[in-house]
């Protein structure tokens, strides 16, 4: 038998250069995804920065200008820069799916959490007006909300948090109510345990992972939505900027032959809600080797 003489930091060295060959041969999609929203969030938070031109600035004499040195991505229909504004605009196209998503995760939680908790009659009313809230699509809620309130990010963000909230809260009640048959809850309890303190401490570290996984799906639902939301005049205003918008305020351009002032943002809808659809698939099959294993 031969004895093998391997100093720890060569052992470290070993295990992470295994770790990271198993990502790169096994999910280099998810990492590029992964790497790419990290890009875009950037980007977002360094508009200002990134940006070349003031993204409202109008100059009739760059209407429709092609792409050049001066305008990398040409110019819309009043002249104004095509890349400032896609920069600018991933602000309010982010912020707004951000603001439903952790709306409708924390209303989700805390009502799947309850109604599995606390069983019985809670757990049904809870049940039902979930499905009650499944029976409207989150567009037409967004759009009463809109002939309600005006138009604007507001009522289409409230609107689209009730209607992702079943989505998250029917995850969370099935996840938490496996939990809660578990010993470990019983054992917790006997000794007298809150059950707030239980529920903070144990059960929800447990189900976290299934639940970032839908959240990430829904991140990237929520953005695709409120394109259209946008697109349609019930959200975000010209002249801000923002991709929906963008696409509604220069599609006539496109009989004119200037196609990326419309087409850009639509290509970075498209980009945006695939890696966020491909991150989530990520961590739902990350959390299902988890509990396989």
């Amino acid at each position: 038998m031969t004895a093998v003489n391997t100093t720890a930091p060569e052992l470290v060295r070993r295990r992470l250069g295994g770790r990271l060959r198993g990502a790169a041969a096994g999910g280099w999609l998810y990492l590029v995804a992964a790497g790419l929203l990290a890009i875009v969030v950037l980007v977002a938070v360094l508009a200002d920065v990134v940006a070349p031109a003031d993204p409202l600035a109008v100059s009739l004499s760059d209407t429709l200008a092609p792409a050049g040195p001066d305008h990398l991505l040409g110019g819309d229909q009043s002249g104004r820069d095509t890349l400032s504004r896609l920069l600018h605009g991933a602000r309010s196209s982010l912020l707004g799916p951000l603001a439903v998503v952790v709306a409708s995760t924390a209303t989700g939680i805390l009502l799947g959490v309850w109604a599995a908790w606390r069983g019985g009659l809670v757990d049904w009313l809870v049940s039902r007006s979930m499905e009650l809230v499944f029976a409207f699509p989150g567009l037409l809620l967004a759009i009463l909300a809109v002939a309600l309130v005006g138009p604007g990010l507001t009522a289409p963000v409230v609107a689209m948090a009730i209607a992702y909230t079943p989505y998250i809260a029917r995850l969370v009640r099935a996840a938490a109510s496996q939990e809660v048959a578990k010993p470990y809850i019983a054992a917790y309890r006997v000794q007298g345990f809150s059950g707030l303190a239980v529920n903070a401490r144990h059960l929800l570290p447990n189900i976290f992972p299934v639940v970032l996984a839908q959240t990430t799906l829904n991140f990237g639902y929520a953005l695709m939505d409120l394109a259209a939301l946008s697109y349609l005049g019930f959200g975000v205003q010209p002249p801000s900027p923002d991709w929906g918008t963008m696409i509604k305020e220069n599609q006539a351009a496109m009989l004119e032959g200037a196609f990326l002032p419309s087409v850009a943002p639509g290509v970075c809808i498209v980009v945006v809600v695939v890696a966020f659809t491909i991150v989530g698939e990520g961590i739902a099959d990350r959390v299902a080797r988890r509990e396989a294993a």
